[in-house]
Formats: structure tokens, C-alpha cells, sequence
């Protein structure tokens, strides 16, 4: 090329860049967001996620669009998503959960991901660390692998004759068996008796579910999880049919009728997700984006459910619940 037609090819287009990077701006960002739960317990996490989102300036039809992929606890279709979503030009994913983030993990490890509700992630090997996670996803855990002890707790709080306790794990998911064997073990300093039952679909939940109930002083702990979100209703139905104890990990099973609740504010998590996501969308590396624990747990006891099955809370408790149900 010409020194002449080089320097008006440079003068040409000197005014070019700014107004590449004006339609940069205003291109449509991609969010998606993976999750083995089901449209129906999405609907408030998502709400908040989408509001936080528009506070911080993006605008579903303007500037970001968001693709919500729900499987209903079916982690075949979790992968297959994952797949399809990262062969797309995705900006950021939302992956919920270990088997969310895992998916993700098995076909890249450069998108950046936020992930949510994740238990454990340093025990799990998916982060370096919490401060600097390194890699490309960054994120909110729930729960660490000894809240089992306090599950047991508040069981033996709520009954302190319960003899036996029966664990609901999804095989499934990646934390299942690490964190039934961590439960497992804090029930013998205990001297408490604790138990895994695989469940894998609505059938076996109501098998074992049948099975506690058949010992005498027993209980349930639902671990946390798509498959149990999604049958979030059986269980609760069964395990009060059956005139167990039990408590479960989200507050979504307490607004069903189960009787008590430990675990994290799941809309207001999702809030979070939104700041970070946000961060990220702005030109933040997601490696240097510390991994956040949650702060507070919320208790949640429905009192209605208790009398109903006419087990008596103790009072202690009660005061010490964020939300009673009545």
C-alpha cells in the first residue's frame, strides 16, 4: 500500500473507533442463567435478579437479554444446555449450584460464570480460594459442609428424644456424598445414628420417606438440591403424612407446610448475583472477585405445621426464628 493511501485509510476512519465503540456499548449483552431448579422456584430469585439488574443500569430488551434455562432437577439436561449456551455468544453465565457450575465447567474454562448456591467450593476443588478464586468463575456459596451439624441441632432442639436421622440425597449432584458423609460423621460425636438414602426421582423419595418412617424417633434432613427443590411439595406431603420431623434447606419447603426451614435468602442472594454479574459485564475479571459466604441463615418454622402434627416447638426456638409462619 501507498504511503498516500495509508494515511487516508488512518484519516478515514480516525472518527471510526468512537462510534465502534459507541454500538459496542449498546449491544445487547447475553446473561444466561443454568439451573436444575424449576420455572416455579426460579420466579423470585429471578425477580430480584432482573430488578437488581435495572438498578444498575440493564434494561431486558435494551441492553441485555437473559436466557433462563430451568431442567426441573434433570442434570442430563443441565449438560446439554450448558453446551448449547456456550456455542452462543454468551457474555456471562448464571450457573446454580454444583451441578450447574459443573456443567459449565465440562465445555469451558474461559466464559466467565457467577455461580450461586454453591456448597463448599474450596472442599469441592473448584476455586483456588474464596478471596482470589482464580480461573473464570467467581460466585456465592450457601452452605459449607459443617451446617450439618447444625441441622442436627436444631432437630435435637426441636426433639431431643429423635434417635435416627434420615439424610435425602440426590446421587445425582456432586455433594451428595461428600456432604451426607460429613453429616454422618458429626452424628456420631453425637451419638446420634444418621443415615443416606439415594433418591434419584418422586418414586424413591417415597420409598425412603416410608422407610424412615417405619423407626421409631426418626427424622428427615432434605439436602440441598434441584431434584429436591422440584419435589419440593411430595416431600413435604409425604414427611407430614408420615408425622416426621424434618428440615430442609430452602424456605420454599416452609411455604409449602413444611415445618422448618436453615438456610440462605435465595431472592436476596440473587441480588448479589445481579451486583456481580454487573461487575463483570463492565470489564471485571471474575478471578479477582472474592467468593462470598453467606452473612446470615434464616430460620424458618411454620407453626402452623407444627400444630397441625401437634409437635410443640420449644420457645427458645421460636425466638430465635427470622420468619414464623401461622
Amino acid at each position: 500500500m501507498r504511503r498516500r493511501d495509508f494515511v487516508r485509510l488512518v484519516c478515514g476512519t480516525a472518527a471510526w473507533p468512537l462510534g465502534a465503540r459507541a454500538q459496542l456499548a449498546e449491544r445487547v449483552r447475553l446473561v444466561a442463567v443454568l439451573t436444575g431448579f424449576s420455572d416455579a422456584e426460579m420466579r423470585r430469585p429471578m425477580m430480584s435478579f432482573r430488578q437488581r439488574l435495572k438498578e444498575l443500569g440493564w434494561t431486558e430488551g435494551s441492553n441485555v437479554r437473559i436466557d433462563l434455562r430451568t431442567t426441573d432437577g434433570d442434570y442430563k439436561q443441565l449438560a446439554e444446555d450448558a453446551h448449547e449456551l456456550i456455542s452462543q455468544t454468551v457474555d456471562v453465565i448464571v450457573a446454580t449450584g454444583t451441578p450447574g457450575l459443573t456443567a459449565v465447567r465440562q465445555h469451558t474454562r474461559t466464559l466467565p460464570v457467577v455461580f450461586a448456591l454453591v456448597a463448599d467450593p474450596i472442599r469441592q476443588g473448584l476455586v483456588d480460594s474464596l478471596a482470589r478464586p482464580g480461573g473464570h468463575a467467581t460466585g456465592f456459596t450457601n452452605f459449607e459442609f459443617p451446617i450439618g451439624g447444625k441441622w442436627l441441632e436444631l432437630l435435637w432442639e426441636t426433639e431431643p428424644r429423635i434417635d435416627h436421622v434420615t439424610l435425602l440425597a440426590n446421587p445425582g449432584n456432586p455433594i451428595a456424598i461428600p456432604f451426607s458423609r460429613f453429616i454422618e460423621a458429626a452424628g456420631r460425636t453425637v451419638a446420634l445414628d444418621v443415615s443416606t438414602a439415594l433418591v434419584r426421582n418422586a418414586a424413591e423419595i417415597e420409598t425412603e420417606i416410608g422407610a424412615a418412617a417405619k423407626r421409631p424417633d426418626s427424622a428427615i434432613i432434605v439436602l440441598p438440591d434441584g431434584l429436591a427443590a422440584v419435589h419440593s411439595a411430595l416431600i413435604v406431603r409425604l414427611v407430614n403424612r408420615h408425622r416426621l420431623l424434618a428440615l430442609y434447606p430452602f424456605r420454599l419447603f416452609t411455604e409449602k407446610g413444611g415445618l422448618m426451614s436453615y438456610g440462605v435468602d435465595v431472592p436476596e442472594l440473587f441480588r448479589q448475583v445481579a451486583a456481580y454479574v454487573d461487575r463483570i459485564l463492565r470489564g471485571e475479571n471474575p478471578a479477582e472477585l472474592p467468593v462470598q459466604a453467606p452473612n446470615k441463615f434464616e430460620l424458618v418454622i411454620n407453626l402452623k405445621t407444627a400444630k397441625e402434627l401437634d409437635r410443640t416447638i420449644p420457645p427458645v426456638l421460636l425466638a430465635r426464628a427470622d420468619e414464623v409462619i401461622e
